[in-house]
């Protein structure tokens, strides 16, 4: 197996978790978050799939060379959030959290369908050598794109396990 097909096997599966984890929920279950009103509240499963759905894009986007679909094809005024249309939901405070409020699953899911679309599309693309390739110096050592995409997958991969579990205590 190539680095490639490897990168898509594992973007894939995040694609059906994602669906199973929004597929059916109501406005009020995508809202809901573990631990509201002590003061610690946790994150929805709106805001989990979101945000996800954002990091990929910002960062897929960035290594292509792109402008993120969340701007270019409009989901941002789809959504319609009380955010800055540049916020990825990196360091939210949990009032910020409390602003990702969708109608529905299928906003959630098309949203993340696309950018996964997109990856894939990228990932197809590349070479052996392409993974090497610098995308941040910033950092010490510089970031190159396999850490990048490994970085991507392991924080959506988080995320959606967070988002799943959320839906799981909506069974209770």
């Amino acid at each position: 197996m190539s680095s490639s097909e490897m990168l898509i096997e594992a973007f894939g599966r995040i694609q059906a978790t994602v669906r199973s984890a929004v597929d059916g929920l109501t406005t009020d279950q995508l809202a809901f978050r573990p631990g509201a009103g002590t003061g610690n509240s946790g994150n929805s499963v709106a805001w989990l799939i979101w945000h996800l759905s954002r990091v990929q894009d910002n960062h897929i986007a960035e290594a292509a060379g792109q402008q993120e679909l969340w701007l270019s094809d409009g989901w941002a005024d789809r959504f319609n959030l009380d955010l800055d249309q540049q916020d990825t939901g990196y360091g939210h405070s949990t009032e910020q959290v409390g602003k990702v409020r969708v109608d529905s699953p299928d906003l959630l899911t098309e949203y993340y369908e696309a950018v996964h679309a997109r990856t894939l599309d990228f990932i197809r693309g590349l070479g052996e050598t392409d993974l090497d390739r610098i995308v941040d110096s910033s950092w010490d050592p510089p970031v190159t794109l396999q850490v990048r995409l490994v970085s991507v997958l392991d924080d959506c991969t988080q995320h959606v396990g967070q988002a799943s579990y959320v839906r799981g205590l909506l069974n209770d």
